[in-house]
C-alpha cells in the first residue's frame, strides 16, 4: 500500500492520517476537503465560537508546521464528484482524478434545510465555520431567535444566544425535547434547565412557513397557527450524510456509507467519522454516530487495519458524547437510541444533577450523566462496555 487517499478534511479525515504517518506509513496520503480551510474543530462552532469567547484561529486542529510534517497533499476547496471502485480511483469537481491503494470515506454530513427558504435572509443552519460565524454577527442582545429542533445542536444555540441577551424562543414537535434520544426523564430536566434561563419552550408543534418581507425573516408560523415573531431562525433539525458523490461506486448507501464491523464498505475503501455507518459488534447492530470522538477513535482502528492488517480487528467502542448548556456538563456514554427503558438512578435539579441508565434488550447500554462525580460514572461505562445484564448492572454498588 503506497497511495492513500482520505476524502473529507475533517477530524476523522486528519486522524486517519495522523494514524497512518504514526503507524509507519511512508507513502502518499492525499487529503481532500470542499472547504478551504485546513481541518478544524466543530463542537466549538455551537458553543465557544458562537458566544464570542474563540476567534477561529483557535479552532485549528493543528498548527502549520504540525500539517507540514505529516507530508500531506493537500487539496482544499474541492469536493471529491465521483468513485469509481474498480479503478480505484476519486474523480474531483476540477476533473483531477486521484489513484488510490487504499480510501477513506471521512466527508461527514451537511444540516439539513427547511424546503422554501433559501436565499431567505436570517434563516441559519449551523454546520461550518462561514455558519457559525454567519449567525453570530446577527446575535445581540433583544434580538428574537427561533431555534427550529430541540436536539442537542438545537439546546446548543438556545443557551449560548440566552447568554448574549437574545430573546429565544425553541420548537420540538415532539412532546419532550430529545426524548427520542436520551429518554423522557432527562429531556424533561434538561428543557426544565432552558425555561429557568427564559428559553420559551414549544412543543407537539412544527414550523408550517417562514414569514418574510423583502427577502428577510420575520417570523415563523407553526402548524397549531400561532406565529413566533422573528429576526433569525435557526433550523436544527438533523443532517445529511454527504453520499451524493458515491451514488453511481455500486457501494452501499443507506443513511450514510454502509460498513461492516472493521469500518471496510468495499475493497480497498473505508468509512469513518459521521458519514460511516457501521455494525457495532458490541451493541449488535448497526450504528452511525454524529460525535467527534467517535471520528478519531473509528479513524485509528482503520488506520491501524491499513497499516498491520494482520491486526484486524472489529471497531466495537462505546460511544461518547458532551455537552455544555448553562455551565452544566452532560455527558452519555453508550447506544441510547433505540432503548427500551431509562431509569433515573439519581436526580437533583437544584444541584444540576443527573443520572440516567438506559437499558436495551437485557442488557445495559448506556448511561447519561450531569454533576455526577467521575466514579459512578465510570463504573457505568465498565458495565455498558461488558455488556451487563441489566438487574445485574443496576445492583452494582458502583452504579449510582
Amino acid at each position: 500500500m503506497n497511495r492513500v487517499v482520505v476524502v473529507g478534511a475533517s477530524a476523522g479525515g486528519l486522524s486517519a492520517a495522523e494514524a497512518l504517518r504514526r503507524a509507519g506509513h511512508e507513502g502518499t496520503i492525499t487529503l481532500v476537503g470542499d472547504e478551504p480551510q485546513t481541518p478544524y474543530d466543530r463542537p466549538p462552532l455551537s458553543k465557544q465560537l458562537l458566544g464570542g469567547d474563540w476567534e477561529p484561529d483557535r479552532l485549528a486542529l493543528r498548527s502549520g508546521p504540525d500539517l507540514d510534517a505529516l507530508a500531506l497533499e493537500l487539496r482544499l476547496g474541492v469536493p471529491a464528484t465521483a468513485l469509481d471502485p474498480a479503478a480505484r480511483s476519486v474523480t474531483l469537481a476540477d476533473g483531477v482524478r486521484l489513484e488510490y491503494d487504499a480510501l477513506v470515506v471521512a466527508t461527514g454530513v451537511r444540516a439539513r434545510r427547511l424546503p422554501g427558504t433559501d436565499g431567505v435572509a436570517g434563516v441559519h443552519t449551523l454546520r461550518t465555520l462561514q455558519d457559525a460565524l454567519a449567525l453570530r454577527a446577527r446575535l445581540r442582545a433583544g434580538r428574537r431567535l427561533v431555534v427550529v429542533g430541540g436536539g442537542f445542536l438545537g439546546t446548543e444555540v438556545a443557551a449560548v444566544a440566552r447568554g448574549l441577551g437574545v430573546e429565544v424562543t425553541l420548537v420540538e414537535p415532539a412532546p419532550v425535547p430529545l426524548a427520542p434520544a436520551i429518554g423522557e426523564q432527562a429531556g424533561r430536566f434538561l428543557t426544565r434547565l432552558h425555561q429557568e434561563n427564559g428559553v420559551r419552550v414549544r412543543v407537539e408543534t412544527a414550523v408550517g412557513e417562514v414569514l418574510s418581507a423583502e427577502g428577510a425573516v420575520t417570523g415563523v408560523r407553526l402548524t397549531d397557527a400561532s406565529v413566533l415573531p422573528a429576526d433569525e431562525v435557526l433550523v436544527a433539525i438533523g443532517c445529511v450524510p454527504n453520499t451524493e458523490w458515491l451514488a453511481d461506486s455500486g457501494l452501499t448507501v443507506r443513511d450514510g456509507l454502509f460498513c461492516d464491523e472493521y469500518c471496510g464498505a468495499a475493497p480497498g475503501v473505508y468509512g469513518v467519522g459521521d458519514v460511516a455507518r457501521w455494525y457495532n459488534p458490541l451493541f449488535g447492530t448497526d450504528m452511525r454516530v454524529e460525535h467527534r470522538t467517535n471520528a478519531s477513535e473509528q479513524a485509528m482502528a482503520v488506520a491501524r487495519t491499513l497499516v498491520g492488517p494482520g491486526e484486524r480487528r472489529p471497531f466495537a467502542p462505546v460511544p461518547y458524547f458532551w455537552s455544555d448548556q448553562y455551565g452544566t456538563r452532560f455527558q452519555a456514554y453508550g447506544h441510547l437510541r433505540g432503548h427500551d427503558e431509562a431509569r433515573v438512578l439519581d436526580s437533583d435539579f437544584a444541584g444540576r444533577r443527573l443520572l440516567v441508565a438506559y437499558r436495551t434488550g437485557d442488557r445495559i447500554a448506556g448511561v447519561l450523566a450531569a454533576g455526577v462525580a467521575p466514579r459512578p460514572l465510570r463504573a457505568l461505562r465498565a458495565l455498558v462496555a461488558a455488556r451487563t445484564p441489566w438487574e445485574a448492572a443496576l445492583a452494582d454498588p458502583n452504579a449510582g
